[in-house]
């Protein structure tokens, strides 16, 4: 293998088999020697500008939101990778800003469920956590994703919303903080009707 491909590879092995456009360039190297590398079968471009190691098995959850800075994964996605739904997500949830366009996003993954908020509540919640296999992707809160179950709860699976709600309420609730986030979407009262009712 070549100089290149083995920075490319280093780059890549680095940010959990992913490595862009950008990043090559960024190293000091043309952009055109990607196709290359594609038609040896050394890369596997996965969208514009995204690529991985074909000898590497992908985080999917990385690779997605890797297509958009705008993507945060909540609801049942969220609550499992926080370890609140013990259920594998068969469709991925995605909350993203209102107006935000994903057109092409949408037709490459349909596996993708997108919720839309106002640009001030997309923020709102916002951490970091490590993927079963071990890539860091950004998703809301524990506190977040109970507001957004009681905020929705007549487009909730009833399985899913009970188990996050109950689990949530009787062993990791943080009080202050899911009444604030409460407070924000006008949902406070709501809250503390559960909370009298679960703690």
């Amino acid at each position: 293998m070549d100089d290149k491909y083995l920075i490319i590879k280093s780059i890549a092995e680095n940010s959990d088999g992913i490595v862009t456009t950008k990043q090559i360039e960024d190293a000091g190297l043309n952009r055109t020697i990607i196709k290359n590398y594609v038609n040896q079968d050394l890369l596997v471009r996965e969208s514009q500008g995204i690529y991985t190691l074909s000898s590497t098995l992908v985080d999917e959850y990385k690779l997605l939101q890797m297509r958009s800075e705008k993507m945060v994964f909540s609801y049942g996605t969220a609550l499992y990778l926080h370890g609140m739904s013990d259920r594998v997500p068969r469709l991925l949830d995605v909350t993203i800003p209102q107006g935000y366009n994903v057109s092409r996003i949408k037709k490459d993954h349909p596996e993708v469920r997108f919720h839309y908020v106002r640009h001030e509540w997309w923020e709102v919640g916002l951490t970091k956590i490590h993927t079963p296999m071990g890539a860091e992707v950004i998703l809301y809160d524990k506190e977040r994703c109970i507001c957004d179950l009681i905020n929705h709860k007549k487009h909730i699976d009833m399985q899913l919303y009970t188990q996050a709600i109950k689990e949530y309420f009787k062993s990791s609730a943080d009080v202050r903080k899911v009444l604030k986030y409460g407070n924000i979407f006008g949902i406070e009262e709501k809250i503390r009707t559960y909370m009298e009712v679960l703690t």
